[in-house]
């Protein structure tokens, strides 16, 4: 992979948009590039109790803009999109489906990190065709989750049920009111300036920080935090559907699930490429260069692919 560098155009303005959608508005905005015959659109979705932010640097820096049209959305019940009414993955695959109608899009590219790359599986099980590639940073199996975490999994009826409770109180007006805004591009340059540290407590301070669900619980209604978790770790359908290519970047430290259960999943692509990124399971935070450079120089090539 060649050295990473950011692109020298300079950066087009973002359009936010709304998607009037059911049970609430989905926000999105968008990167619109100025390529006489652009490809297709890349959508980039965000992980648990996360939101738009994640991918505010990536997409401002990327040489992909000159390209593609660039997409951040705010999965309902995130950011932007808040609602205390109950959504699933089938929410945010419809949500998916009338934002690239509403942008008079055929197929799309999505990069999704952790709960976001179960979105975008998801989906293009679902709806192949609208697919043009997949790029997946972290994906989370549940058959894959280590002994030491499976409650996560196993307690998903538990959090169904304590979620679906939880909104019976905010419909009586019990929930907090305000809600801190999370910019995770800041929050990023805080951990790098900690990664940087020779010390490695450090280190240690900025993975708590990083797998702190208090620290998650100040910035989403505990109802959808909940939720979140139990549609990271619902099942996912035969991913063998999949027609388009995929590229995979795992982090070498997370230590969190099975790797032989991770490759067999994986297997099931008709087309996958996977890569090793040392880090932790915050690629786009601890590799940011790296990251960005493997999904430009993959969807360089996909393009190329298709013009041949």
């Amino acid at each position: 992979m060649s050295p990473a560098s950011a692109s020298d155009t300079p950066a087009v303005a973002e359009e936010r948009r709304v998607l009037r959608a059911p049970g609430a508005d989905v926000i999105y905005r968008i990167r619109r590039t100025h390529a006489i015959a652009p490809g297709a659109p890349i959508v980039f979705l965000h992980g648990l109790a996360s939101n738009m932010s994640r991918w505010s640097e990536l997409t401002r820096l990327t040489t992909l803009s000159q390209r593609h049209d660039l997409i951040r959305i705010d999965l309902l019940g995130h950011g932007e999109s808040m609602t205390r009414r109950p959504f699933d993955t089938r929410c945010w695959r419809e949500d998916l489906r009338l934002l690239l109608d509403s942008e008079g899009a055929t197929t799309a590219y999505l990069v999704g990190h952790s709960l976001g790359a179960t979105v975008a599986m998801d989906f293009a099980a679902a709806l192949p065709a609208r697919v043009a590639g997949l790029v997946l940073i972290d994906p989370v199996f549940r058959e894959a989750v280590v002994p030491e975490k499976r409650h996560l999994v196993l307690g998903g009826p538990v959090f169904q049920a304590a979620a679906r409770l939880l909104r019976v109180f905010n419909r009586l007006g019990l929930h907090r009111r305000h809600l801190p805004p999370l910019d995770l591009e800041r929050l990023d340059q805080q951990a790098r300036a900690a990664l940087a540290d020779p010390d490695p407590a450090r280190l240690e301070a900025f993975v708590r920080h990083y797998s702190s669900a208090r620290e998650d619980l100040r910035h989403i209604p505990h109802a959808n935090y909940l939720q979140d978790l139990v549609e990271m770790f619902r099942p996912l359908p035969c991913l063998s559907t999949v027609s388009a290519p995929v590229l995979v970047l795992r982090s070498t430290i997370a230590g969190f699930q099975i790797e032989g259960e991770v490759a067999r999943r994986l297997a099931e692509f008709p087309q996958v490429r996977v890569e090793p990124v040392d880090c932790h399971h915050w690629p786009v935070t601890e590799r940011p260069l790296e990251v960005r450079r493997w999904i430009e120089e993959w969807i360089d090539e996909m393009e190329k692919a298709v013009r041949s």
